[in-house]
């Protein structure tokens, strides 16, 4: 077996990683979009690195768009194997790929006005929202646990790891031909937190002979544990009460969002919310909401203790969940105090852009980053204290109150890292490979790993190739 990372090798996003047997089958693990405002991106989006013609099948580990935003393309440009993943995934992704698809329409037709002004090519968009919807029919779901075989002597099994509804690791088993015997492989796609808000613990990985590991967190604690539901009510009084001023916080619309709106949801429940209006803008959050309505089954104990107690958790008088762009227009004329939560979390896409465009010069207001952010996007930026950004070909000054916490992040830290590990035999693991972080989180997290005794670390970079015997 070869193992090459295309993606998310000595960074975050793009996430691609292909395996390749000795009989000459190729398994890709994930296939997601190169995000942030890096130059390399736009050509590492349009090149894969390889032949999607010569992929044979498509493991997902969950729906994130630095997962699984490039499966349109890749079945446009020739790929024509199935793509497994768990249910909830599936539905996650009918969702979210025609959503980007319709962000690469805009993007590409707000650039061409300009492009065409200036005499120069216009561009295409990497696919459009007919090839997400093309792409959807390759979709077979698979069952948690239970293993699925791509042919003779190769097989897989997805476990899940908390990260985000329907989210898994991935463990490939082969047969070694030279020795006949089994080897085993897990990529452990990104992993959710020890006790999530809502969904439930990662569960441990079996024994495995390789590790593809994320490393997103793995330089860093997640500081703001301590970021409980009475500092956001705070935050709240001090920015829409006090002074009258709105609160915007960028959220993913899958996962994120639906957290802050539960959080919201309790604080009503128990009277600790202020009387104003909360707004989901992001028609994508929408339909994600519902689709976390379908898969209750997904949750902890502690959310089916509430459920029991509260049957719509994502729903209350003050929240109202924004369709149409006229109505997010409104939103940023209005002068009247309100929480609006809105798409994409990493402020590069969507409606937030126009919502920071409107309100980060204002110092009434406040801007609450829920989450991790790729250092070179937008909101990377303003979590590492830009005061100037660039929106829509203006500079804007950052007068706005921002707040970085992490207690919503799905991503697991360090410790929580190298607690999802710990049930790895290390005496049969052969080789760790770090991926899906910055290469200074990677080294962090490798000295670490090396001093608790995982054998031969390390950090691929992009199109390097491992033989796995």
């Amino acid at each position: 077996m070869e193992f090459t990372s295309f993606g998310a090798a000595r960074t975050v996003t793009g996430s691609k990683h292909l395996l390749r047997t000795e009989s000459g089958k190729t398994v890709l693990l994930d296939c997601g979009l190169f995000q942030g405002r890096d130059p390399r991106n736009p050509t590492l989006n349009t090149h894969f690195g390889f032949d999607p013609r010569s992929i044979d099948f498509l493991i997902l580990s969950h729906a994130h768009i630095d997962h699984s935003g490039l499966i349109p393309k890749l079945v446009k440009d020739g790929f024509t194997g199935p793509i497994f993943a768990s249910q909830a995934t599936i539905d996650l992704c009918g969702i979210m790929l025609p959503d980007s698809g319709h962000i690469q329409e805009a993007d590409v037709a707000f650039s061409n006005k300009f492009r065409k002004r200036d005499g120069r090519a216009l561009k295409k968009p990497l696919y459009t929202v007919k090839d997400a919807y093309a792409c959807l029919k390759q979709f077979k779901a698979v069952s948690f646990y239970d293993w699925h075989e791509l042919e003779e002597d190769l097989a897989f099994q997805i476990i899940p790891n908390g990260h985000l509804l329907g989210s898994g690791a991935v463990v490939v088993s082969w047969k070694d031909q030279a020795s006949g015997a089994e080897r085993r492989l897990a990529y452990t796609g990104d992993i959710g937190r020890p006790e999530p808000n809502m969904l439930k613990a990662p569960m441990p990985l079996p024994e495995v002979d390789y590790l593809i590991c994320e490393s997103t967190y793995g330089d860093r604690l997640h500081d703001n544990q301590d970021f409980g539901l009475s500092d956001l009510v705070q935050l709240i009084r001090e920015t829409c009460v006090e002074r009258q001023g709105k609160l915007i916080i960028p959220a993913f619309s899958i996962g994120r969002t639906q957290e802050i709106v539960f959080a919201l949801d309790y604080l009503h429940n128990f009277e600790m919310l202020p009387p104003i209006q909360v707004y989901v803008d992001s028609p994508l959050s929408t339909k994600g909401t519902e689709i976390y309505r379908k898969h209750l089954e997904a949750f902890n104990a502690q959310f089916q203790r509430y459920l029991a107690q509260d049957a719509t958790p994502f729903a209350f008088p003050q929240l109202h969940f924004i369709e149409s762009a006229d109505e997010s227009k409104a939103l940023n004329d209005s002068p009247d105090p309100c929480i609006i939560i809105s798409a994409s979390g990493m402020m590069e896409a969507g409606r937030i852009r126009h919502h920071m465009f409107n309100h980060i010069e204002n110092p009434n207001n406040t801007l609450l980053i829920v989450g991790y952010s790729e250092p070179s996007s937008l909101g990377g930026q303003l979590t590492h204290g830009a005061r100037t950004i660039r929106l829509f070909r203006q500079d804007l000054q950052v007068k706005a109150r921002v707040e970085v916490i992490q207690s919503y992040s799905g991503h697991a830290d360090y410790r929580e890292i190298l607690h999802y590990l710990h049930p790895l035999n290390q005496g049969r693991l052969k080789a760790v490979f770090l991926v899906h972080g910055d290469y200074e989180s990677q080294l962090a997290l490798a000295s670490r790993m090396h001093r608790q005794g995982y054998p031969n670390i390390e950090i691929p970079d992009r199109g390097q190739t491992r033989t796995l015997a």
